[in-house]
């Protein structure tokens, strides 16, 4: 980076004004003293494909993709990463200098990292996950949690077509189990996973029983609006490892800044500190 290009990058989405990745950023700049910017867009549907074209020559390096885009930039980009293409979405764009768009999913990096930061006894070969809920981030967890080395993930979610699809799709490590049985699955999990949006502040709370909760479990709600959600706080009571969505955040974040930036952040809780203001 020199005097002459200050790079540029931002987060995607409709709407984008609730999102604190660029509090996350604004931390990073400031405490790497790297010149930057980097800003909420908030774009529609129709224009999506010609304000992503657009951007490079505006002098974004890159750009955080949310909802709802996630899905149709895939369409968008020329070179789109395997674990997004398996992912079916991507939340990062890199605007590469041969003038490639690049797609990639850092989703499942940043939910494993938060794991083993927060959870360091974490063993995610040792029995089976359970994994609540099978929208779009469930896909990317499904994804990581095969590649550290779950082999056999029990799966729920309320509408059940949409779990048959992921198991259709991701093959025999996963068994869908109804939703109203869902709290029975829990009593053989050492990783249990909130993927919906239950529990999420103005979402109905998640109502499955959690007496069937292991001790030695760990249990993680990627929800991070409130931090400690009804899952985290009983499983927490009842002797459980819990870990909340916020670190998820931050470190999917950390791919995106490093190859924008020039510098790979740390998530501590500084970090932490600085996103919840």
């Amino acid at each position: 980076m020199t005097d002459t290009h200050i790079p540029l990058a931002g987060v995607l989405g409709n709407p984008v004004a609730h999102s604190r990745s660029p509090r996350l950023f604004h931390h990073w700049l400031t405490r790497y003293e790297r010149a930057g910017h980097y800003v909420p867009l908030h774009v529609a549907e129709a224009d999506l494909c010609q304000v992503i074209r657009t951007l490079p020559s505006m002098g974004f390096a890159g750009v955080n993709v949310t909802i709802p885009h996630k899905e149709a930039v895939l369409d968008i980009a020329d070179l789109v990463t395997d674990r997004a293409a398996l992912i079916g979405a991507a939340n990062t764009i890199i605007f590469r200098r041969d003038g490639k768009i690049h797609a990639d999913n850092t989703d499942g990096y940043g939910f494993v990292a938060n794991l083993r930061q927060k959870a360091p006894g974490w063993k995610p070969a040792i029995g089976p996950a359970a994994v609540l809920g099978a929208g779009g981030a469930a896909r990317a967890v499904l994804t990581s949690l095969i590649e550290a080395g779950v082999t056999e993930i029990l799966l729920s979610n309320r509408t059940r077509a949409r779990a048959d699809a992921l198991r259709s799709e991701f093959g025999s490590r996963i068994t869908v189990v109804e939703w109203v049985q869902a709290g029975n699955m829990l009593e053989d999990a050492t990783t249990v996973v909130n993927t919906s949006s239950l529990g999420m502040t103005g979402q109905p709370d998640l109502r499955v029983p959690l007496d069937g909760l292991r001790r030695d479990a760990v249990v993680t709600d990627l929800v991070y609006s409130p931090l400690q959600t009804r899952l985290l706080r009983e499983a927490e009571a009842m002797g459980c490892t819990t870990v909340d969505g916020l670190g998820m955040l931050l470190h999917q974040a950390v791919p995106g800044f490093e190859r924008w930036f020039g510098v790979r952040p740390v998530v501590d809780d500084e970090t932490r500190a600085a996103v919840l203001g």
